[in-house]
């Protein structure tokens, strides 16, 4: 088996900085939005239903292209332009991309973003240049809190691997069946 780039997220360390979503902004150009969004969960507190006064909790959701196994985006795409490297990572050739927009309906995670001015699809690539590079993307390299890991879902000694055996990691949206890249814990 080859290998399978892919993340983990520790939700009880991301604190809703949006460190990530700069680092994102910045290391593509991104004019509008970021690749990866952090959502902010809010005003449930783990033993009340309604999220009681003062018992209150809030807690930070980051999400960007899954990268998935299964990817539905792919699926879909009459072009051909996005495609699934060796290693996992999931692109779109913005010189392919026909404009359809059919990728964004078929994301379960509402993940693809649509760039009007340049009438392409567009996502999260996991930096895949800085990793052929030996690096990781630039939003875990970035997040000061260490909230985000990357490698190879594949190698037993990766970080990666390990956090996912060890803390009982997960994906969005199992159901689906779409196999994601991207898992996510929290021992709270």
């Amino acid at each position: 088996m080859g290998k399978r780039y892919g993340m983990v997220i520790d939700l009880d360390r991301c604190i809703g900085c949006h460190t990530c979503s700069m680092a994102c902004k910045a290391e593509h150009g991104i004019q509008k939005g970021s690749w990866i969004t952090v959502y902010t969960i809010g005003g449930m507190h783990m033993d009340t239903p309604a999220g009681i006064y003062p018992d209150l909790k809030m807690s930070y959701l980051p999400k960007s292209c899954m990268h998935c196994v299964e990817a539905p985006c792919m699926e879909v795409c009459s072009s051909g332009a996005i495609v699934r490297r060796n290693d996992g990572i999931v692109l779109i050739k913005e010189e392919e991309c026909d404009g359809c927009q059919m990728c964004l309906e078929a994301c379960p995670y509402q993940v693809i973003f649509w760039d009007e001015a340049n009438n392409v699809a567009k996502k999260c690539e996991f930096c895949h240049l800085r990793v052929d590079e030996g690096e990781v993307p630039y939003c875990v390299r970035c997040c000061e809190t260490e909230a985000l890991h990357f490698g190879d879902l594949n190698d037993a000694q990766s970080n990666v691997y390990k956090l996912i055996k060890k803390k009982e990691a997960y994906n969005l949206l199992p159901e689906r069946g779409t196999k994601p890249s991207v898992f996510y814990f929290t021992i709270r």
